[in-house]
């Protein structure tokens, strides 16, 4: 199914402003800063999500923090199963309600699971395909991150989340946000800013806008390196963003001159920073870390006692 052929979704099957308001009243929620809730009130951004994650009706899509439901119901008319993951219990327990009021055609599309999106490592029912999603501002990063890592099926990711973050998430090397989230991301997928979205389409409307950010997995780079070996060096090179790699890389290498060695290695000027390279590139200076130098020996062996001296 192209994004042109997805099917209208009709207002009447979604929730509007009044909706939502009259839902949360209902249900005694108070949208909070701990789980940073900002409820989408307006039809046509969630279509546009939808429409610009391109599921279609193969797709299994895991949804994390539905909320309401107000993505939640754009979704299930055009994908074959929706996951829904939430962590707060009065919203778990009302969403399939609200399915089945609204949308009872679909309600055998969706699953539930009450649970911390952090926390996570098995989805029941069929694999995920793509993860679609308007995420707590606070746990964005993490939770791309972790599904790409734990649900190895999950082919595409489309998330609206705070407008800084989605930049950070696409910035290319050479850019002053480009850093850790950049890099991560990109050993899973290839990332790209996909739309911008004001304040006025959540409720309570947040004080930063948003953007939407999409990432199609590949294959991560080739290296003997392992994912944590390249994500240690990253974290390394990024502790100290403004120092050149030979001496951000000390610890992590075990001395200045044994980065300095690996930079090397992989063919790198050990005055280059950290920003300034891809993921690749992180990965062949991962791959090239020296071993831990031995024990000296003498150290290893007991002192003999000198002739003539007592202990």
């Amino acid at each position: 199914m192209t994004k042109k052929d997805a099917p209208h979704v009709d207002d009447a099957a979604l929730l509007g402003p009044t909706q939502v308001r009259e839902l949360a009243e209902r249900l005694e929620v108070r949208p909070t800063k701990q789980w940073g809730q900002n409820f989408v009130v307006d039809a046509n951004t969630v279509r546009k999500i939808v429409r610009v994650a391109g599921v279609g009706p193969h797709d299994v899509v895991v949804e994390v923090g539905p909320g309401l439901g107000s993505l939640t119901l754009a979704l299930l008319p055009v994908v074959k199963h929706v996951t829904a993951v939430e962590v707060d219990p009065r919203l778990a327990g009302a969403l399939e309600q609200t399915v089945r009021s609204l949308q009872p055609e679909n309600a055998d599309k969706l699953r539930l699971v009450a649970a911390d999106a952090l926390t996570i490592t098995k989805l029941p029912g069929p694999d995920p395909t793509a993860l679609v999603a308007n995420l707590p501002y606070n746990i964005s990063v993490p939770v791309v991150l972790s599904f790409l890592q734990r649900f190895p099926t999950i082919e595409r990711v489309l998330v609206m989340v705070q407008l800084e973050v989605a930049e950070r998430l696409a910035a290319k090397p050479g850019s002053k946000i480009y850093g850790v989230p950049s890099l991560k991301a990109a050993w899973y997928a290839d990332v790209e800013l996909a739309g911008r979205v004001g304040r006025n389409v959540f409720w309570p409307a947040p004080n930063v806008d948003s953007g939407l950010v999409a990432l199609r997995r590949r294959k991560p780079p080739k290296t003997t390196a392992s994912r944590e070996e390249v994500f240690r060096c990253i974290d390394a090179a990024f502790l100290q963003r403004r120092k050149a790699l030979r001496g951000a890389l000390a610890s992590w290498a075990g001395s200045p001159d044994a980065a300095e060695r690996a930079l090397v290695a992989a063919g790198v000027d050990p005055r280059t920073r950290g920003e300034q390279l891809d993921i690749t590139t992180f990965a062949r200076i991962a791959e090239a870390r020296p071993e831990a130098p031995p024990q000296d020996a003498d150290a290893r062996r007991p002192r003999a006692r000198r002739r003539g001296h007592t202990s």
